[in-house]
């Protein structure tokens, strides 16, 4: 969720034609009899993940410093640099999320590399949140809520099936952690968005809701007060958790990223590069790569198209966009698309990496891909002009706008290109379907 870059003329299909691709791969599949030399798709592939990563990470400080230094100094200016740190944090870390749904070091739910790293993801980028679990809202009637993690001294119960109980006394990012899906999975308490949604406030625009008519203007965001953050009797307790979640965005990636260093464990696994006690661990060329070309599928396909744009425009609901608290969405969906195109044509940051998942492609089929790619680019291109002019995302998902059906095509193709995977993959010599890039609980709509 990060502002007003636009989609660039890197992006035209003139570039898309020259860019080269490269992916590696993932899984806990070891052979014996796997080739030793290494995929220059798989190269690239860990190169570029490597890059995004430590860009990630990078940035991620960078937000840690400038909270930290607005929860010593609380300010107008201090609490602007801290929203805008985190608006370009989301710049790097949206790209990143083209490494999910490939049984990596992100999201992988079994097996030695969920063990080794943990499976963060839903620490660092879960959404969407219950922002009464953390903070007050205010609700249709002008009240703030209560109950939650910044008013309560002591235990704190998050609800839900199962949940357990944690003390808050003082806000530590393990409080935080353990509090984190603690009941259920709409129970947020980590990551980008709770950081969000602590700087930015409620965005209340319940246009979607005709009843309630709160509507604070289409190109206006969430609103907390300074006051918040100083003379509020809970003001400490917002500083701290600020700095807590912060510190864990930090420590969550730097556990991702060394996954993808040069001495990591997870990126020679995916170019077949352990010895000894760790040999069992490679993974064969073929398997990684259909993971990843699988999980390329199912990301574009089910959930950047339907679970990030076609239930938000839907709904349609500004509860349903990725960065509600922000009004950052149109750039969440520009750097998701961003980071599908890094991994098909190998590039990243308008730097080649190698051979392209394309090079093999036929030229009819290349064509037809890239023409796709670059009427997708025309759309997103066109969200980002209308959020940074005239209305935001939450506003252009609303049925009585024009953008509602171009953000409606922009889904659907989307969709067309999560299945044209199963062409790249066949054209590498993996053998994929529709079903194995589709989640199909996730493209219902």
């Amino acid at each position: 969720m990060t502002k007003t870059k636009l989609i660039t003329a890197s992006m035209s299909l003139a570039v898309a034609l020259a860019f080269s691709g490269c992916v590696p791969s993932q899984n806990m599949e070891s052979t014996s009899k796997m080739e030793m030399k290494t995929s220059p798709i798989l190269s690239a592939y860990v190169k570029i993940a490597q890059t995004n990563y430590n860009d990630a990470l990078n940035d991620a400080k960078a937000l840690e410093l400038a909270i930290n230094k607005f929860a010593t100094n609380p300010t107008q200016t201090t609490l602007a640099n801290a929203k805008n740190a985190w608006l370009k944090s989301r710049e790097s870390y949206g790209q990143t999320e083209i490494f999910r749904l490939s049984n990596g070091p992100i999201d992988a739910e079994e097996g030695w590399v969920a063990d080794t790293y943990g499976a963060l993801e839903g620490q660092l980028n879960a959404w969407p949140l219950d922002e009464n679990m953390i903070d007050y809202t205010i609700d249709a009637e002008g009240k703030r809520t209560s109950g939650n993690i910044i008013d309560t001294i002591g235990s704190f119960n998050p609800g839900g099936e199962d949940s357990k109980a944690i003390n808050v006394s003082t806000i530590t990012p393990d409080a935080l952690a353990q509090l984190n899906e603690n009941g259920g999975d709409a129970n947020v308490s980590t990551g980008y968005h709770a950081v969000e949604f602590i700087l930015c406030g409620q965005d209340q625009d319940y246009s979607n809701f005709v009843k309630d008519s709160i509507t604070n203007g289409a190109m206006t965001a969430g609103q907390r007060p300074l006051s918040d953050f100083t003379s509020d009797k809970n003001a400490p307790r917002r500083l701290a958790y600020l700095k807590a979640a912060s510190s864990k965005i930090v420590s969550d990636l730097e556990t991702v990223a060394s996954a993808w260093g040069d001495n990591g464990l997870y990126q020679k696994a995916i170019q077949g590069k352990l010895s000894g006690d760790n040999a069992s661990k490679n993974i064969a060329t073929n398997t990684a790569l259909k993971q990843i070309l699988a999980g390329m599928g199912v990301f574009i396909k089910s959930e950047l198209a339907n679970e990030r744009i076609a239930v938000a425009v839907l709904t349609p609901s500004e509860e349903d966009e990725h960065s509600c608290f922000s009004d950052n969405t149109h750039r969440d969906i520009t750097t998701n698309y961003l980071g599908f195109r890094n991994i098909l044509t190998s590039t990243y940051k308008g730097k080649s990496y190698g051979a392209s998942l394309l090079d093999k492609v036929s030229k009819e089929d290349k064509t037809r891909i890239i023409s796709l790619m670059a009427s997708i680019e025309s759309k997103i291109k066109s969200i980002n002009k209308v959020a940074t002019t005239t209305a935001h995302f939450d506003y252009q998902i609303q049925p009585d706008n024009p953008q509602a059906k171009i953000i409606v095509k922009l889904k659907n193709q989307m969709r067309k290109l999560g299945d044209e995977m199963v062409h790249v993959a066949n054209a590498n010599g993996i053998s994929l379907t529709t079903e194995d890039v589709t989640d199909a609980d996730e493209t219902k709509l």
